[in-house]
């Protein structure tokens, strides 16, 4: 089975988890498209999350990983853009269940809420947990979807 592509974003808070997640993910032979920022510089960080989550919904990406400070303001945008399923994870339980229960397509991480270990376990059980399929996980995500 290949390897889901990532499309990731991030604004200045996330910028440098984004940078050693891309790392992560390029060493370990995913396809990976980094739609910003480019620096620490201070910046608004809906410009670099909403391409990243539009490129999931159009299916040009697999998945998607957005950064932040908290995390919680990417989520909320990714959010915003219709066939998104982002959920902000701050362990490997949150992030399991958010592939298994929500087959969530989309990842928010907080860079200034975990340790940058924690991120990449977090990414990683993310990316290799599969949506379990479940009847009522698939009768949830369409009542979402409606």
């Amino acid at each position: 089975m290949s390897k889901p592509s990532v499309a990731i974003g991030s604004d200045h808070a996330g910028f440098s988890y984004k940078e050693k997640i891309k790392d992560f993910l390029l060493a370990t032979g995913y396809v990976v498209r980094d739609f910003g920022t480019d620096s620490p510089e201070p910046c608004d960080y809906p410009v670099f999350i909403r391409p990243v989550a539009e490129a999931v919904a159009k299916g040009e990406y697999d998945r998607g990983i957005v950064i932040g400070g908290s995390g919680n303001g990417e989520a909320i945008v990714a959010n915003r853009v219709k066939g998104v399923r982002c959920g902000l994870c701050w362990n490997p339980e949150t992030a399991r269940a958010n592939r298994e229960h929500n087959d969530g397509n989309v990842l928010s991480l907080g860079e200034r809420m975990i340790a940058p270990e924690l991120a990449l376990e977090i990414v990683k059980t993310w990316l290799e947990t599969p949506f379990s399929g479940d009847e009522r996980h698939v009768r949830r995500i369409r009542m979402i979807d409606a």
